[in-house]
């Protein structure tokens, strides 16, 4: 038994939290991530939860990582040295993309392509040609290969993503590029598409695996860093990287493949919110993490975080198992700015860590959205328990000139950011609920993140939402929620049968293949046998249809009986997805069988709140701006000094260590048992 202590990495901050696993005592604490290198900041959390705990290093029994660095870096179109090899033929495979606009071909005339993660001229062909089935029509060519891997290594490439027609049917060429490369290039990082997405539809195959490839020099090497020096100073410690799936693998595994890690922080989030609203009563909830560059939401019912293995990144698809999470680009540290036509713009270019906001006072020259924040008063002078002081004048003194671009004072420009970014947030919802037909009303909102208290009620009014909860530390929940994580791992294998032709004990073996791989793998982890899960599902379809539906199978069901229950639940699946079907009129088709092996891992506890129940005391006052109202003075308080039951109005600001709560007019909060602030509108 020692100190479980879990670290999740943001654009801004890194959040700590440490659990002792004999008394279940939490620790939690921040400091600024290291965007240079990320593993100074993991390494630094871990010194300073240590020192917090009065534990030394050699008592950490495990350390689980969580983090934004990969999706950062796509947010931020970190695109630079990326290279593309690609089947005789197939040299255009990202310029033709789907051959579709988004909200219809009506907005082709205003609509502007995303920058490409490959331009053009950085795409190279190689001579080799496979069917459908994974045969050799044209062998590989590897002399006129290695010419096109020295040309775009000669044109500064040091990341190349290999994506050849067919390879998830046959991988031997992808293979053999990949050591050719490693031969001639060592030094290059190479991304198989066989590896990171061995399924078929070649352009999203490709996009996934030019994420994958792009990320790897930021994460494998700091990886690799930080696990060298966790091993240096705890011995031999267990270091767990959270997956987008929402479950844990080693660090050397997920390095291979950090595609997987892209929205690995913010699934721990919606893990650890999933946890506490089950204490506070809760079964439906929306979640909102807002960190330092994005803000991810996702959708949970009957406490079960919504699943997806196709998700866009911004614009870009990725196609991977994960919770089914939408990510914009605006945080704590976006950017406000104003572009060419003229638009005030909120992201999603960041100020980061580093020099970070205006008021950090580290240089940093453009504002955003904290500064806003602190120009109408919702943040203390300092944040961090004190840690980081805030310069409110030179942040004043921003909006000020921001404003005269508008003919508006300061605050009304501050303001001004503030409900854009919030509208900006309110669109990453509607992606989980309106456009899958849910109605995000009907919804509890979860804010949690170091800026969620900010915006949570303001985001909630633009959808019609009744009640905001707010789970204790919640600038943190996203590394607590680490600590409720098992060890997963996800597999897949393209076979695309129809019912009327299908044979039941095809699609059972090529099941039991992938559990069988399952198995082994998360046993190689360090979970028992006994402890370990199998979840069966598949990708499925009306023939004719161009997009699948994920059919889950019941646990423990096999042999016949699941293929039988896959055909039966399409329909109701559709149905709920879509509006329809067309069970007894339509033939269905079989794409893709997926296996989740789950390793099942011990559970903190929730911990009450401690004390009598009484009434809410302000610890100060201070004037706050409101668009619509103007100054008014808010009572503030402290969470860690409201008691059980207690009761306050709005218009207050409720302060913490790592997070601010802004109670508008309108709204009441009370206090659960559990440390939950519950937020409801008065009637």
């Amino acid at each position: 038994m020692g100190l479980r202590v879990a670290i999740d990495t943001g654009g801004t901050f890194t959040d700590v939290v440490a659990i002792d696993e004999a008394s279940g005592d939490q620790w939690a604490i921040k400091t600024p991530s290291t965007p240079g290198d990320p593993s100074q900041g993991l390494l630094n959390g871990i010194r300073k939860v240590c020192q917090a705990a009065g534990r030394e290093a050699g008592q950490v029994a495990a350390v689980l990582h969580g983090t934004t660095t990969a999706t950062n870096a796509v947010l931020e179109h970190k695109f630079e040295g990326l290279g593309l090899l690609v089947t005789e033929g197939f040299r255009h495979i990202i310029e033709i993309a789907r051959q579709s606009v988004p909200d219809g071909y009506g907005n082709s005339y205003f609509w502007v392509k995303p920058p490409r993660l490959v331009p053009l001229h950085l795409v190279r062909e190689v001579p080799e040609r496979l069917d459908f089935q994974g045969r050799v029509l044209a062998p590989l060519d590897e002399e006129a290969t290695l010419g096109a891997i020295d040309e775009l290594v000669a044109k500064g490439v040091r990341c190349i993503g290999v994506c050849l027609l067919h390879s998830y049917a046959n991988d031997d060429h992808e293979k053999r590029v990949g050591a050719l490369i490693a031969t001639r290039h060592p030094g290059v990082f190479v991304s198989l598409s066989s590896i990171v997405l061995p399924e078929y539809r070649e352009y999203e195959r490709a996009m996934t695996t030019l994420l994958d490839v792009m990320v790897k020099p930021y994460c494998k090497t700091y990886l690799g860093r930080a696990e060298a020096e966790i091993r240096r100073t705890s011995g031999d410690t267990r270091f767990l990287i959270m997956q987008s799936n929402g479950g844990v693998v080693t660090a050397r595994t997920a390095g291979e493949k950090p595609v997987t890690m892209l929205l690995s922080g913010p699934a721990a989030g919606v893990l650890g919110a999933s946890f506490m609203a089950d204490h506070a009563g809760l079964r439906n909830i929306l979640t909102i993490d807002v960190g330092g560059t994005s803000t991810d939401v996702s959708l949970v019912e009957n406490l079960k975080p919504q699943l997806t293995s196709a998700a866009l990144i911004e614009h870009y698809p990725v196609k991977t198992p994960m919770l089914d999470i939408a990510t914009v680009g605006t945080g704590g540290g976006s950017l406000a700015w104003i572009d060419p036509y003229g638009n005030l713009k909120v992201g999603p270019r960041s100020a980061g860590a580093d020099p970070g906001p205006i008021c950090y006072g580290k240089g940093g020259k453009e504002p955003t959205v904290t500064d806003a924040a602190l120009v109408l008063g919702r943040l203390p002078a300092a944040l961090v328990g004190g840690e980081i002081a805030l310069d409110k004048t030179n942040a004043l003194k921003a909006y000020q000139k921001l404003g005269e671009n508008f003919a508006m004072s300061a605050e009304e420009a501050a303001a001004g950011v503030l409900e854009i970014a919030a509208a900006n947030q309110v669109n990453g919802i509607r992606q989980v609920t309106v456009m899958k037909g849910r109605d995000p009303a009907l919804y509890s909102l979860v804010s949690f993140g170091g800026a969620g208290g900010l915006f949570a009620c303001e985001v909630a009014d633009f959808l019609g939402i009744q009640s905001v909860m707010s789970p204790p530390n919640p600038g943190n929940l996203s590394a607590f929620g680490l600590h409720v994580s098992d060890v997963k791992r996800d597999y897949i294998r393209t076979m695309v049968r129809q019912e009327s032709a299908a044979k039941w004990r095809e699609v059972d073996a090529a099941w039991r293949e992938l559990e069988v791989r399952g198995t082994k793998e998360i046993a190689a982890e360090g979970v028992p046998e006994a402890d370990i899960q199998l979840n069966r599902s598949a990708d499925m379809r009306y023939v004719g249809e161009g997009h699948e539906v994920p059919v889950p199978v019941s646990e423990g069901v096999t042999g016949e009986a699941a293929v039988a229950e896959l055909w039966r639940e399409f329909h109701r699946v559709h149905q709920g997805t879509f509006g329809f079907a067309y069970e007894g009129s339509q033939d269905v088709e079989l794409v893709n069988l997926r296996v989740q092996a789950v390793g099942r891992v011990h559970r903190p506890l929730a911990r009450k709140i401690n004390g009598k129940a009484g009434k809410a005391t302000p610890a100060s006052t201070r004037p706050v701006y409101w668009r619509g109202i103007g100054w008014q003075d808010c009572a503030i308080y402290r969470r860690e000094t409201l008691p059980l039951d207690a009761t306050l109005d709005g218009p207050a600001i409720v302060e913490e260590y790592g997070s601010t709560v802004v109670v508008p007019a309108g709204w009441r909060l009370t206090v659960d048992p559990y440390g939950n602030l519950m937020l409801k509108r008065k009637p």
